[in-house]
């Protein structure tokens, strides 16, 4: 059988850490590419008996940063077969408050940075067959205020997988994944890892009865790297316990 490899950016942490996870548990060689070299360090640590996995330390909005870890992922593992846009900050504030600097930040990562491993990875991807998926957000169709900046990146986000879909197509498959609330409690590095418990209302404000956990996300990647998807691109995926579609009247 043979062994695929992935690329998750944000991979050291929360939900980017479950998918490198489940990659490395169904048989994947994983690289992890992430901005927290603390976080990154402490996940090849605890990773490293699951699989083949290398950890690299970057920015994703910086395209020297990409090159280098496309070029040593594919020098490694020999070919890339499935590349999961998964790193993303916020910088949510009031509008007469956040600078633009602060704005281009939030793009730089949430956009330009899904734009260039797409960019750098589309011709390995198209060697293997392979798959992209992008991991966008709820809040790319309904907000809470003061969340322009990752608002705005994440309508971005699924803006740029149909048109990657379309560009890429039929070789590359391209689709992506709207988390609502996930807890990643478990999944953040050790000194992050106390918080306190989801109350029973946390809960059963969700149609599905209760809030999500990351797993729930990294299963569907799974679905969406396989075979089992082949007919599947261009789409967008809530993952959200049927939140979006909860009418609330106060």
């Amino acid at each position: 059988m043979e062994v695929k490899s992935a690329i998750v950016t944000g991979g050291a942490q929360g939900i980017g850490k479950s998918i490198s996870i489940a990659l490395l548990n169904s048989g994947f060689d994983v690289a992890i590419f992430d901005s927290d070299s603390e976080a990154g360090n402490e996940t090849l640590e605890e990773l490293k008996s699951l699989g083949n996995v290398i950890f690299m330390h970057g920015d994703v909005s910086v395209e020297g940063d990409v090159t280098k870890l496309v070029t040593l992922v594919y020098s490694t593992f020999g070919q890339i077969d499935l590349l999961v846009n998964n790193a993303a900050i916020s910088n949510n504030k009031p509008i007469s408050q956040l600078t633009l600097r602060e704005w281009n930040k939030v793009i730089a990562v949430n956009v330009t940075g899904p734009f260039l491993f797409s960019k750098m990875c589309e011709p390995y991807l198209r060697k293997k067959k392979g798959s992209i998926v992008n991991i966008c957000s709820t809040r790319a169709f309904m907000s809470e205020a003061n969340t322009e900046a990752y608002s705005a990146s994440k309508g971005a986000v699924y803006s740029l997988t149909h048109a990657l879909a379309i560009s890429l197509g039929p070789e590359i498959r391209v689709n992506c994944i709207s988390p609502g609330w996930i807890d990643v409690s478990e999944f953040k590095k050790s000194n992050l890892r106390n918080e306190p418990p989801l109350s029973e209302e946390d809960h059963l404000q969700h149609p599905a009865g209760r809030v999500g956990k990351a797993d729930d996300i990294a299963n569907l990647v799974l679905f969406l790297a396989s075979d089992q998807s082949s007919f599947i691109t261009g789409q967008n995926f809530i993952v959200d316990g049927g939140m979006t579609r909860k009418m609330i009247y106060v």
